[in-house]
C-alpha cells in the first residue's frame, strides 16, 4: 500500500511538473517586441538630404524612427539629387528617401551597374509644372493656357528681365525643362533664377501679397500651396517619350509616383533600417504637415518628426521591422 501511494504521489508530482512546463511554454513570447530589431544590428546608416522641404520632411521622420526605435547612428549628407545618386552608387550613401523619376540614372545604376535598387514607393504623387499666382488668374482666366501666355508676357516683366516676362526658377540644381520649353514653344519669357526653394516661395508670396504677376516652376506635394493656391498652367500634354530629348522638349512634365532608392548592398544586408526605409510610405498631406512644422513653426527635424509621430501612431507602426 505504501509503495502504491508513493508511486501515485510521484506520478502526480510528475504530472504537475509537466503541466507547469506546458504553461511556461504556452506563455513564452513568440515574437520580438515591436520596434526592436532582431539579428543584424543597425549600426551606422547614411541618408542623403536633398534641397527641397518635402524631402527634408521624409528625412526627419525616417531618421527619428531609425535613431529612437532601431538604435541606429544616423548620418545625413546634404547633396543635390544628382550627387545623391553618385554617392549611393559609390557606397557613401545607403538610401535616397524621395526620388523624382531619373530614368537615365536608374538605367545606369540599377539596370547596368547593378549597384542600386528601387526600394519601394513613398506614397506621394508628384506634380511638376508651371504655376502662376491666383489673383492673376482671377483677372485673366485665359492665362492658364500656354497659347495665351505671350499676350500677357508684359505683366511678368521685371527691371532685370530685358523686356521679356520673367520666369522664376528655384534651386539651380533642380533638373528642369523650362529653358527648352520657353524656346520651343516660342514664348516671350526669360529665366530668372531665385537661388533656392525658400527664395522661390518668397517670390510667389510677395507677388500674391502685392498683386503682382508671377509665373514659375513649382510642384506638389508642397506645403506652400495651402497658403497660396498657385494655379497650374496647362502646357502641351505629356505623353511617354515627349521629353526624351531635353533640347527638343515641348510638352508638360511627367506626373510622378515618387519612390525610394537604396544601395544594393544595404538593401540586401538584413539591416533593420533598410526594412524601415522600404516600408516607409505616407500621403502628400502627411508630408506637407511635417514640412510646415519645419518651415512655418520653425521646429527642429526631431521636434517636427516627434510631433507628427505622436499624433499618427497608426500610420507608422507598420513601418518598423
Amino acid at each position: 500500500m505504501q509503495t502504491a501511494r508513493w508511486i501515485r504521489a510521484v506520478a502526480l508530482a510528475g504530472t504537475a511538473v509537466l503541466a507547469l512546463a506546458g504553461c511556461a511554454i504556452e506563455v513564452e513570447p513568440r515574437v520580438a517586441a515591436p520596434g526592436l530589431p532582431t539579428g543584424v544590428p543597425c549600426g551606422t546608416v547614411t541618408f542623403a538630404n536633398s534641397p527641397w522641404i518635402g524631402y527634408e520632411a521624409n528625412l526627419a521622420v525616417v531618421s527619428y524612427l531609425a535613431k529612437t526605435r532601431l538604435d541606429c547612428t544616423v548620418v545625413e549628407k546634404d547633396l543635390t539629387a544628382e550627387e545623391a545618386w553618385e554617392a549611393l552608387a559609390a557606397g557613401e550613401v545607403d538610401a535616397i528617401l524621395e526620388n523624382w523619376g531619373r530614368d537615365g540614372l536608374k538605367k545606369r545604376y540599377i539596370d547596368e551597374e547593378r549597384v542600386a535598387v528601387e526600394h519601394g514607393m513613398t506614397g506621394n504623387q508628384g506634380v511638376v509644372g508651371w504655376y502662376v499666382t491666383p489673383w492673376v488668374v482671377e483677372q485673366y482666366p485665359e492665362i492658364t493656357n500656354w497659347r495665351k501666355l505671350n499676350d500677357y508676357a508684359h505683366l511678368f516683366r521685371t527691371p532685370t528681365s530685358g523686356g521679356k516676362g520673367a520666369f522664376l526658377l528655384g534651386d539651380p540644381s533642380y533638373e528642369t525643362n523650362d529653358r527648352a520649353l520657353i524656346r520651343n514653344l516660342k514664348l516671350d519669357f526669360t529665366i530668372s533664377v531665385t537661388g533656392s526653394e525658400d527664395k522661390l516661395i518668397e517670390a510667389f508670396r510677395e507677388a500674391e501679397r502685392n498683386r503682382r504677376a508671377a509665373i514659375g516652376y513649382f510642384y506638389a506635394p508642397q506645403w506652400f500651396l495651402a497658403e497660396v493656391d498657385l494655379v497650374h498652367v496647362k502646357l502641351p500634354p505629356y505623353s511617354p517619350g515627349c521629353d526624351a530629348v531635353p533640347e527638343k522638349v515641348a510638352c508638360d512634365y511627367q506626373p510622378y509616383d515618387l519612390d525610394k532608392i537604396a544601395n544594393r548592398a544595404f538593401a540586401e544586408s538584413g539591416n533593420p533600417a533598410a526594412e524601415l526605409v522600404k516600408n516607409f510610405q505616407w500621403t502628400n498631406a502627411d508630408q506637407n504637415e511635417v514640412a510646415r512644422y519645419l518651415t512655418v513653426d520653425k521646429l527642429s527635424r526631431d521636434e517636427a518628426a516627434r510631433k507628427w509621430l505622436d499624433a499618427n501612431p497608426d500610420a507608422w507602426q507598420s513601418w518598423l521591422p
